[in-house]
């Protein structure tokens, strides 16, 4: 059991990148370049998705198509992770949505489920999850941990727009087969859990820092 992690280091991911680390982004801003990051790593990310071959009518005659064999599922972690669904579903309008809601203590650093709505029908299809940060690990160990009970099939793609050693490290220790693109792999973890040098808080960055 290992990670596999792909960099994906295209121009315009490297980009978008830069505009979210800037701690002077606003959050409109913020939210539109992480749906860029989101929308190139989901492209890399899904051009093994197996398809069948069948033809289609075009206005003039009959031409070859390729279609998906069957449609994914796509996992954001909440509420994060919201930041990926919009280009996930202009990709692939037809997937399914799972969301795992899962809240970091701020004293312990631990993973706190609060949300856990899955579709019935999940093995044997393409699952992938979303999340922008990659820190600890915790939260995505756990909702790797309920999509393989419910049958996913391994290994899962994670797409993350920043990772840290720590969390990759983590994952790879949990014992199931895991495919992360991410667009970077920063320098560590502080003493608070976050990545450095990283972007800050990234559900707080696109929704804004709760009450």
């Amino acid at each position: 059991m290992a990670v596999e992690t792909v960099v994906v280091d295209h121009p315009l991911v490297l980009d978008a990148l830069a505009r979210i680390r800037d701690v002077d982004t606003p959050n409109a801003l913020f939210r539109q370049n992480l749906e860029r990051i989101g929308m190139l790593l989901i492209a890399e990310a899904t051009h093994t998705l197996p398809t069948v071959d069948g033809t289609v009518t075009t206005p003039l005659t009959e031409a070859p198509a390729t279609r998906l064999a069957t449609q994914p599922v796509i996992v954001p972690i909440l509420r994060a992770g919201l930041g990926f669904l919009a280009p996930a579903q202009q990709l692939m309008p037809n997937a399914d949505i799972g969301f795992i809601g899962i809240a970091r203590n701020e004293e312990t650093h631990q993973p706190e489920p609060y949300v856990n709505k899955l579709p019935d029908d999940i093995a044997e299809r393409p699952v992938i999850v979303v999340d922008p940060m990659l820190a600890t690990g915790g939260s995505l160990v756990h909702t790797l941990e309920l999509l393989v009970a419910r049958g996913a099939a391994q290994p899962l793609t994670v797409i993350c727009a920043l990772c840290a050693p720590e969390g990759i490290e983590t994952v790879g220790n949990c014992g199931i087969d895991v495919t992360l693109f991410t667009a970077a792999v920063d320098d560590r973890l502080n003493d608070q859990a976050f990545i450095v040098p990283g972007l800050g808080d990234a559900g707080d960055r696109q929704f804004g820092a709760p009450a």
